[in-house]
C-alpha cells in the first residue's frame, strides 16, 4: 500500500521507536524527516520518510553490517504494510551509514565492471538486499558493453555483471562475508 498520509506514517514509526528503544534500554534518539532533501551523494535514494538514529548505542546499531539498523527498518516497513516494491519509500540511517554504503557499492560496481572487461568473464557479487542490488544495477546501467542480472533466491539473491553478449553459465556465488 502506498503511503497516503506520510505524517501519520511518521507518527507510527515514532511510536514504534519510542517503545522499542525504551523496552530494549537503548541509548538512542532519532529524527524523522518527511520528504527529505538529500544531497547529490544520495541521488539514487529518494525516500519519502527518512529516519536518522543517533546516540551512545549507535555502534551497536551498526554492528554486523548494520544488522540492527536494518531490523528497525524492516519492522517499520512491515508495520506500515508496504509492498516490497515500495520499501525505498522509508529509509533508516545511523551515522551516515547509508551514504557510505552507497559510495561503497558504486565503487564495487566500477571495480566489477573493470574486471569483467579485462577477463571477459562474468562477476558475481555477494548476496545483498534488493535496495543494494538496485544501486549496483543503476551504477552500471549506462555501460553499453556490460549487462547486469539478479540471480539466486531469497537471502542468496545477488547481482551478476556480464559482458554484453556473454552466453555461458553464470558464475558460482561467492562465499558471503556477511551473516
Amino acid at each position: 500500500m502506498p503511503i497516503h498520509d506520510k505524517i501519520a506514517a511518521a507518527k507510527k514509526i515514532s511510536e514504534l521507536l519510542n517503545a522499542t528503544f525504551a523496552s530494549g534500554d537503548f541509548h538512542l534518539r532519532y529524527k524523522i524527516t518527511v520528504d527529505p532533501q538529500l544531497g547529490s551523494d544520495r541521488d539514487w535514494e529518494r525516500p519519502e520518510i527518512l529516519v536518522e538514529i543517533s546516540g551512545a548505542d549507535s555502534p551497536l546499531v551498526l554492528e554486523n553490517g548494520a544488522e540492527l539498523l536494518r531490523a528497525f527498518e524492516h519492522v517499520a516497513l512491515e508495520m506500515l504494510r508496504l509492498a516490497p516494491n515500495e520499501h525505498e519509500k522509508v529509509s533508516f540511517d545511523c551515522q551516515n551509514f547509508r551514504a557510505a554504503r552507497l559510495q561503497e557499492l558504486r565503487l564495487a560496481a566500477d571495480v566489477a565492471a573493470e574486471r569483467v572487461r579485462k577477463t571477459g568473464l562474468p562477476y558475481a557479487f555477494a548476496p545483498m538486499s534488493s535496495r543494494e542490488r538496485r544501486i549496483v544495477h543503476l551504477a552500471l546501467r549506462d555501460f553499453d558493453d556490460l549487462r547486469t542480472d539478479s540471480d539466486g533466491e531469497a537471502l542468496q539473491r545477488h547481482v551478476v555483471v556480464y559482458p554484453k553478449d556473454y552466453q555461458g553459465k553464470p558464475p558460482a556465488l561467492p562465499v558471503s562475508r556477511r551473516r
